[in-house]
Formats: structure tokens, C-alpha cells, sequence
């Protein structure tokens, strides 16, 4: 048997004609650049354009047989097939909603849950069609903000699938892992499971048609942070501090993570929660008891927008309790959350017209 050369398994190729069309495969660019020859062992592709052609297998045995024909019946010949992969068209989680915007802090403790669910409260009383879905798998609050921890969930069909229908109140669709598990027990899941369960909320929900999607994000910096942004095509996020130089500074570690290469979410702005304490029947007075202006320090120094500064009020506590968002009252706070979803929707037009790349600032401690 002469020596084998890939030159010479093309022109043995070359007379196997694909049927209806009198050209040969070589012609039609169906053989592959992949001939491979190990002393009288010889592999090649075919490349076919659809999966389901009809000729794939008599081509295939055609192809060996010419090889075994044209240069001898002792080579060993391999033919693989190439098919085109169908493209599957990824169904977007949340197609029916136009901004979706975390509410996250570096540490927990700062009030980031209320400023998340005064803040749906108040886009919905603009007029704005609201969801928010509490991320928090840990640590759910938003069913006792908004008075609905023995809220039961159903599920409805739509177009063929079975979805969670979420609950609704104050103009707000809602839903958390507080509707689901006992929360007078803790949630004991791995990292993965609660991703999992979190994943179900937002894509086997049925959010209909929103303006905003909030979701309150656990605090700190964690897997389920990167599942957020890994399923979701965030407009931004509001970033929730305290005055306090402790809860500053993980504030700046939690900007770094959303500016990072790994995450690159665009940070809308910065909300200083318990800017100072104010006396319910002396709203003139006020008390730093956390520091002054921390927030505004911090935010001029990233080079970002201070959103609001929101005072602490006792009313914002019992509201929370009670299940009443305190931005349903035309108090101090109801006021400040007002002036907060202003900022935000400015923010986020903003954000829509321009859409550049985002611009990154230098977060390390100077």
C-alpha cells in the first residue's frame, strides 16, 4: 500500500457526488480541514447544513467505500459528521420589565430592606408599575414590612407554563422566601439552594409588565450577588449606608464588587439611611448619633450621586412593624423617601440615554 498523504484522501473524496446535484463533496466544502493519518489509519469530517439531511449516512459510507476503492481496501477510515448546533433562543428572565435596580449595603443593620421597600412604595404612588422581589434569602424581611407574612402563593398558567402569581399590596407586586418557608425557623441552605430557589422566584414568576423591578439584595458581598447579575441585565444599583465610618467602609467594598471586571453593574447612586435622629414632635432638631454626612463625604469622594439623606424618625420603625411603609405618609420620612424615588427615576432616565460603558472609580481607601 503506497504511502498515505491527505492530498490523496481528497482526491478520492472527490468522487463521491452529494445526490441531485451532480457536484462532489470536495466542491461543496463538505470535507472538513481535520484529515488526520496514523499509518493506515485515516479520520476526516463531513460537514453537513441541517441535522436532518437525508443523505448523511449513504454519504458517510460512500466516503469510506472511495477511500477503500481509490487507495486501498487495508486503510482503516473514520468518518465523523458535523451538523449545525440549533440556535436556542435564551428566553429572557424578565421580559416584561424595563429597569431593574438592586437595593444592596456592605453590612447588615443599615436599614437597607426599608429604604427598598419605601422606595417600590413610593415609585408606585407616582404611577409607576412596581415589583419587588426580596433577595434576602437569609434574612427576609419585606413580608412584615408590608403586612404579609401568612400571605399565601398561588400559581396560574400562562402561555403553557405553570408561574407564581406574586402578592400585591400598596400598587407593589412582591415576592420573598419569607412567603415560603416557617419564619420562626432559620433558613439553613447552601449557597447553591438558596441561588436555586432564587433563580424560581424570578423566573417562574409571573411579573407581567413592570416600570421598576427592586430587589432587595442580601448584605455584603456573595454568590448570590453574582446569580443576581449572571440572570439578570441590571439598569443599576442603590447602595445603603449609615453615616457611621464602620458601615462606610463596607459600603465601599460593596461599590468595589459592582464596579469589578467580574460584576460591572452600574452604581445609580448612594442613600445615607439614619442620617440623624429626629424627635417625632420636634422635626427641627436633629442628632448625629451615627456621624455627620459620612455618606455625602463618601459619594462626593467616588464621584457618585448622593441620592437622599433619610432621617430617623420613630414613626419609620412602627410603620415597618405595623406592615405600612412609612412613604405612604406625608411625614419627614414619607417626604425624604419621596425626594429618594425622584432622584432614582432621574438616575435611571439618565442612565437609558446615554448607556456607555460604565465609568469606574477608584474605591480603594486613599
Amino acid at each position: 500500500m503506497e504511502r498515505l498523504y491527505p492530498q490523496l484522501i481528497v482526491d478520492a473524496l472527490k468522487t463521491v457526488r452529494y445526490p441531485g446535484n451532480g457536484k462532489n463533496i470536495v466542491e461543496l466544502d463538505m470535507v472538513a480541514d481535520d484529515i488526520r493519518i496514523d499509518g493506515n489509519k485515516v479520520s476526516f469530517s463531513l460537514q453537513f447544513q441541517k441535522p436532518t439531511d437525508p443523505f448523511m449516512r449513504s454519504l458517510v459510507k460512500s466516503a469510506e467505500a472511495a477511500v477503500h476503492t481509490r487507495i486501498s481496501p487495508e486503510v482503516e477510515v473514520t468518518v465523523n459528521t458535523i451538523v449545525p448546533q440549533p440556535e436556542v433562543k435564551k428566553r429572557p428572565a424578565l421580559p416584561g420589565v424595563r429597569n431593574i435596580i438592586g437595593v444592596s449595603s456592605g453590612k447588615g443593620g443599615v436599614g437597607k430592606s426599608t429604604v427598598a421597600s419605601n422606595l417600590a412604595v413610593a415609585l408606585a404612588r407616582e404611577g409607576y408599575k412596581v415589583g419587588l422581589l426580596d433577595a434576602d434569602i437569609f434574612g427576609p424581611s419585606v413580608p412584615k414590612m408590608f403586612g404579609l407574612e401568612d400571605e399565601q402563593l398561588y400559581m396560574h398558567e400562562v402561555d403553557g407554563r405553570q408561574l407564581i402569581i406574586p402578592a400585591e399590596r400598596y400598587g407593589v407586586k412582591l415576592l420573598s422566601i419569607g412567603f415560603l418557608v416557617d419564619r420562626n425557623a432559620p433558613v439553613l441552605w447552601r449557597g447553591g439552594m438558596a441561588s436555586n430557589a432564587l433563580r424560581q422566584l424570578i423566573e417562574e414568576a409571573d411579573w407581567g409588565e413592570l416600570d421598576y423591578f427592586l430587589i432587595d439584595m442580601p448584605p455584603g458581598t456573595s454568590d448570590i450577588h453574582l446569580t443576581l447579575v449572571q440572570t439578570l441585565a441590571m439598569t443599576g444599583v442603590v447602595v445603603v449606608s449609615t453615616p457611621q465610618e464602620v458601615a462606610l467602609a463596607d459600603a465601599r467594598k460593596g461599590i468595589a464588587m459592582f464596579m469589578s471586571d467580574k460584576v460591572n453593574v452600574p452604581v445609580l447612586g448612594l442613600v445615607e439611611n439614619m442620617a440623624w435622629f429626629t424627635p417625632e414632635k420636634h422635626p427641627d432638631e436633629r442628632y448625629y448619633i451615627f456621624g455627620r454626612d459620612g455618606g455625602v463625604a463618601l459619594a462626593k469622594e467616588l464621584g457618585i450621586r448622593l441620592f437622599a439623606q433619610i432621617p430617623l424618625v420613630g414613626s419609620i420603625c412602627d410603620k415597618a412593624d405595623g406592615g405600612e411603609p412609612v412613604a405612604l405618609t406625608d411625614t419627614i420620612t414619607g417626604q425624604a423617601f419621596t425626594h429618594l424615588s425622584h432622584e432614582v427615576i432621574d438616575a435611571v432616565d439618565e442612565r437609558n440615554r446615554t448607556m456607555p460603558a460604565t465609568v469606574r472609580v477608584d474605591v480603594s481607601k486613599k
